[in-house]
């Protein structure tokens, strides 16, 4: 089997990928578009199937020391009254692990430094591939030169420029009807849950506790895309500043420009196929979905983990691709019709009806009902990754 792979995207689906190829033998450049890598973003949540990946990968070390475990918290109601309570011991007895929370920078701090220097190439597109089937490989254009593989991954994101050359006839990415704006807080601050969920009419405010004190908060809105405001803070503010405590201080201890601004974009078609000739899609190229699950970064780290188990013992590539869709597909479109469900039923909701009879059903559903959702997802073992 071929032992040279072009990874397209320097995310952190992109860079588990590499870490997985490099791990089973295979030479591995990763190709990003952006000239510096200034480890922007906010934080995110990793479910027990995200760290037996990484695990998988072995990788999971430096981000376990970088993370914070979850034990405490849950969904609330705007004026903060309880509606689920989420007992993080209980799934870490069940799983091994709580669900953690890590900054997004650090986490791809993490990725990166398991790969040497000379494998990430940055400030360079891939705008096509071209398939020599004289040679059995692909040639990747990059500029003025070009690289030559047994395989390439399209982890270049929900918006890839690679998935419309494979799939012309998929509609490709479309909003999802739903905006985030998200922050880091500017110094150490205590929210006094781990992790918090806040559900309104038409609109969300959840939290992170993070490891070196900070909180990470996202607030998630109904609005038309492109909307953009001169003052984001304030407009939260009048739009949270009621809310149960510590939405308005989450607010008060951000800096104006920290706040990153998002509309939600979904592959709301499913693709037919993840592969296609010697390419694989990977991450939010191959099932972007939304992100009421917590779901969409796992489900990267698990593709890795499938695709680098595959070629380490398929007997060649076109019988490993073949085994990576037949594994990963069925997966991760579930869990991105999962995810569309929850937010339907969560931040979508705006009908006072229909509020306060979804509120009512999770105030009476049985303790164990928010452990069997988070397990129904987070309950995943990735294959052996041997050579």
């Amino acid at each position: 089997m071929g032992q040279r792979a072009v990874v397209v995207g320097g995310g952190i689906g992109g860079l588990a990928a590499a870490i997985g190829l490099r791990r089973i033998g295979w030479e591995v450049t990763v190709v990003e578009r952006a000239r510096e890598l200034a480890d922007a973003g906010a934080g995110i949540s990793l479910h027990a199937n995200g760290i037996r990946a990484l695990e998988a990968l072995g990788v999971d070390g430096p981000v376990r020391e970088a993370a914070r475990p979850q034990y405490t918290g849950g969904t609330r109601s705007p004026g903060g009254r309880w509606l689920a309570r989420m007992d993080g011991a209980a799934l870490e007895r069940e799983l091994g692990t709580p669900i953690v929370g890590i900054p997004r920078a650090a986490l791809h701090r993490a990725l990166r430094r398991a790969l040497p220097s000379g494998a990430l190439v940055t400030g360079e597109q891939v705008l096509s591939v071209e398939d020599d089937a004289a040679a059995d490989r692909v040639r990747v254009p990059l500029g003025d030169t070009a690289l030559y593989a047994d395989l390439v991954v399209a982890a270049d994101g929900v918006g890839s420029r690679l998935r419309p050359l494979l799939f012309p006839h998929h509609p490709g990415p479309v909003y999802s009807g739903s905006t985030v704006l998200r922050a880091l807080t500017d110094g150490p601050f205590e929210p006094g849950t781990d992790f918090t969920l806040t559900w309104g009419w038409g609109a969300e405010f959840g939290h992170i506790a993070l490891a070196d004190g900070r909180a990470e908060w996202h607030a998630v809105l109904t609005t038309p895309p492109g909307v953009r405001h001169a003052d984001p803070l304030a407009v939260l503010r009048r739009r949270f500043g009621s809310w149960h405590d510590p939405v308005p201080r989450l607010l008060d201890a951000t800096r104006p420009e920290a706040v990153l601004h998002h509309d939600i974009h979904e592959l709301a078609t499913p693709l037919p196929r993840f592969t296609k000739g010697r390419v694989a899609l990977l991450g939010d190229a191959a099932h972007a979905m939304t992100p009421n699950l917590g779901q969409g970064a796992c489900q990267a780290l698990e593709d890795a983990a499938v695709l680098a188990a595959a070629l380490a013992t398929a007997p060649d590539v076109a019988a490993a691709l073949a085994r990576y869709d037949a594994e990963r597909r069925p997966r991760s479109q579930a869990v991105a019709r999962d995810a569309r469900r929850a937010g339907r039923l969560g931040q979508r909701l705006s009908h006072p009806v229909a509020v306060a009879l979804r509120n009512t059903a999770l105030r009476l559903a049985p303790s164990g009902a928010t452990l069997r959702t988070v397990l129904r997802h987070a309950d995943w073992r990735p294959p052996a990754l041997d050579r």
